[in-house]
């Protein structure tokens, strides 16, 4: 039994680090998950191209989906076992919500390979990988904004104490992704720092929740930049032509959004920078059976 998914990674709208509340849409980067089922009891992880990369997550996420749904495909959850791999364009710890795309696409390869993936809701198979994130320490809010954008594509709004969907709109941007060459890791967050600026985040959520997504991200990008020292120059060269502009999660990449001609002038000035652009496609359909 084998199973096969890809989810697509996400930018920022709001990030949850302030208050608990975050905004993330889905864009076309994705990460491929393949489970092929086994009856020894273990589980057994690889990530491609990084043989020394830490498999904890993937590892927790096929743990916790086998404990939650094995009974329900007629199996033994403490005798399946399992080999997962999970194969990704998103680079990791760039803002872009690697994690929680690798977490919705093994815990869904892992439903498919129980034949059961159309039998989950997908929400309740985004809290697994949630879950299973919290576990494994590479969040410090749940990512349940990430996560479930990731899972259903469009934008979410969430209340990731909760893990509670507030809002969720189907939409069809184009996007602008810009990735300095460092890593930024959300779990060495300055969390301190992120509360101090709670009321702005506050303020991200009203213009969120009211649809008004390119103007929450602009407010939430120097807000955040302002608190984990980051630079709003790229911020800068995108305005004020772009719809929106932000600070991806706890970067360092930038994410723009607006029409295809106005990004592709702004790709032409985030080029010069040290670090790699993407002009990409917001996506709608979320994390899939493939």
């Amino acid at each position: 039994m084998d199973g096969r998914a890809v989810a697509p990674a996400a930018g920022t709208v709001l990030n949850a680090l302030a208050t608990g509340t975050g905004s993330a849409f889905a864009i076309d980067l994705e990460t491929t998950a393949t489970v092929d089922l086994a009856d020894d009891g273990d589980i057994d992880a690889a990530i491609a191209g990084e043989p020394e990369a830490d498999t904890t997550l993937i590892e927790r996420c096929v743990e916790l989906t086998l404990s939650e749904y094995a009974e329900t495909a007629g199996l033994e959850p403490s005798t399946v076992g399992a080999r997962v791999e999970t194969d990704s364009e998103v680079p990791m710890a760039s803002g872009l919500k690697s994690s929680s795309a690798a977490a919705n696409a093994t815990v869904l390869a892992t439903l498919d390979a129980l034949e059961i993936a159309d039998a989950v809701e997908r929400i309740s198979a985004c809290r697994v990988g949630v879950q299973a994130a919290r576990d494994a320490g590479v969040t410090v809010t749940g990512a349940f904004d990430d996560a479930s954008a990731s899972m259903l594509g469009g934008v979410t709004v969430t209340d990731n104490s909760a893990e509670k969907l507030l809002a969720h709109e189907e939409i069809d941007w184009h996007a602008l992704v810009y990735t300095p060459p460092v890593q930024s890791f959300s779990a060495d967050a300055d969390v301190t720092a992120c509360k101090r600026i709670a009321p702005m985040a506050d303020l991200v959520a009203e213009l969120a929740l009211d649809g008004r997504y390119g103007e929450a991200m602009t407010v939430n990008g120097f807000a955040f930049c302002g608190a984990l020292e980051f630079s709003t120059a790229p911020m800068i060269d995108a305005l004020p032509d772009v719809a929106g502009v932000s600070l991806s999660g706890t970067g360092p990449s930038y994410v723009a959004v607006g029409d295809r001609e106005t990004l592709e002038a702004v790709q032409t000035d985030w080029a010069e920078r040290d670090g790699t652009t993407r002009l990409l496609q917001t996506r709608t359909d979320g994390t899939q059976v493939r």
